[in-house]
């Protein structure tokens, strides 16, 4: 089967993860909903990059943490496209910090986007993929929704959260046509990640080499980062026809992180 034609909504698509996924996606024929912040001309040169790849793509600028917007997003690639075929809960942000020291506004924050927000798009999006009779649902958990690592306790507390959420939502959908799977990547170079090495090396008191060295790419038995192109491959073989019977499952994409 083709994915050519079909519509992705994928959010927090203005860089990192989801622009690599947003791209591999274009690239296949998949009109794009992107979501996400950023500069508005940035945006703007993006969503013409991913237009000139022969798709049809819009940016919308719902808040993940509104669930009226989110609601709204969903709303709207359905009257602008006619379809909502795939979605890419993708959106996240991370804090890295002890328990103690751990800024609660911040807790409550990083749970609405990289945990609620999941729930709020799938909740939307499932009518209508009921109505067409197919549907690819793809969360971006992580590594860390499989295993924990210190100072990230929201993030890792959100994203055992997605894992268990894809679990639940594919089994009820298992009969509509519709798959519901999670991609837990390791360690990815991208600014999410940029971010934290200064971050992790404040909080675990060494320096930014000895934090990719001895943390970050420590349990990635590759010794390599993970690409955005690689993830993007691997939502892509989610949505093919030979993934019709793969539902509900965390697929590690993480170096060897969760093998030993």
């Amino acid at each position: 089967m083709t994915l050519a034609g079909k519509t992705a909504i994928v959010t927090g698509s203005t860089s990192g993860i989801g622009l690599g996924i947003a791209r591999g996606f274009a690239d296949a024929g998949i009109n794009i909903v992107m979501n996400g912040l950023g500069d508005a001309e940035d945006i703007e040169r993006t969503r013409e990059d991913i237009a000139a790849r022969n798709v049809r793509c819009v940016h919308d600028p719902a808040d993940m943490t509104r669930p009226d917007e989110i609601v709204a997003l969903v709303k709207r690639a359905a009257a602008d496209f006619g379809s909502v075929d795939i979605v890419v809960n993708n959106a996240g942000i991370q804090t890295v910090s002890p328990v103690e020291d751990f800024p609660p506004e911040r807790w409550d924050q990083i749970i609405a986007i990289n945990m609620s927000a999941t729930f709020h798009t799938t909740r939307a999006a499932i009518p209508h993929m009921k109505r067409q009779g197919w549907g690819r649902i793809i969360n971006i958990a992580s590594t860390h929704g499989l295993v924990a690592s210190p100072f990230k306790t929201a993030y890792v507390t959100a994203k055992h959260g997605i894992v268990g959420f894809t679990k639940t939502a594919a089994l009820e959908v298992a009969q509509d046509s519709i798959t519901v799977n999670a991609i837990c990547p390791g360690y990815v170079k991208t600014p999410l990640v940029e971010n934290q090495i200064a971050d992790t090396a404040k909080a675990r008191r060494i320096t930014e080499d000895e934090v990719v060295r001895d943390v970050l790419l420590a349990a990635q038995w590759t010794k390599k980062f993970v690409t955005v192109e690689q993830l993007a491959g691997v939502a892509l073989f989610l949505c093919s026809d030979a993934a019709e019977n793969i539902t509900g499952i965390a697929l590690p994409v993480d170096g060897g992180w969760t093998a030993a």
